[in-house]
């Protein structure tokens, strides 16, 4: 199940909530904008390609897109290879990218189709950190202060949507915030 945990932006040392229930996640975060909603979860190949994830959540997609205006829409698949001894590389440099605070100017939706993720959103005095699991859709809106944390083995598929062909284009507010909260292999933990 999803996981919101909201502490003071001070540090981790004093949590002020901590739910796994939907509608308590919902409506803590849509005072912000920020749009929590679960979708049924659909089958996939074992190595689903964008296309085919796309395929199968074609409906969801389309009602995104109508209602948010949406140009661009893929699907990132991050999967462990054992064979390939450059994985954990990759895997390392795209966790690297995401795991300091910045912004957007556009908003930040994504779907989990499979696996997890962590978005930490750091909102007024407080951060947000909303783990993500398959069926999760969270809408970030554009300027909201935020990092991602896919773990150390990152194990995902999720759908992005975006309003520019640039797709995703960060904003870095240079900040040591992010490290002072536990990672996504700490809050997978804790569960």
């Amino acid at each position: 199940m999803t996981l919101l945990t909201v502490w003071p932006d001070t540090g981790p040392a004093t949590v002020e909530l901590r739910t796994e229930e939907p509608e308590r996640i919902a409506e803590a975060l849509k005072r912000f904008g920020v749009r929590f909603e679960r979708w049924e979860l659909k089958e996939l190949p074992a190595q689903a390609s964008s296309e085919q994830v796309l395929e199968a959540y074609r409906a969801e997609v389309d009602r995104v897109i109508d209602a948010e205006g949406y140009i661009k829409v893929d699907a990132a698949v991050m999967a462990p290879r054992d064979d390939d001894p450059q994985w954990a590389e990759q895997a390392r440099a795209a966790r690297e990218k995401f795991l300091s605070e910045h912004t957007h100017d556009d908003d930040e939706d994504r779907f989990f189709a499979r696996g997890a993720g962590v978005f930490y959103l750091h909102l007024e005095d407080k951060v947000y950190a909303v783990l993500c699991e398959a069926g999760d859709l969270l809408s970030v809106p554009a300027n909201t202060t935020h990092w991602f944390d896919m773990g150390t083995r990152p194990d995902f598929v999720a759908i992005r949507f975006f309003h520019d062909e640039d797709g995703w284009v960060g904003e870095f507010c240079d900040t040591d915030t992010a490290e002072r909260f536990p990672s996504f292999d700490e809050l997978m933990a804790s569960r």
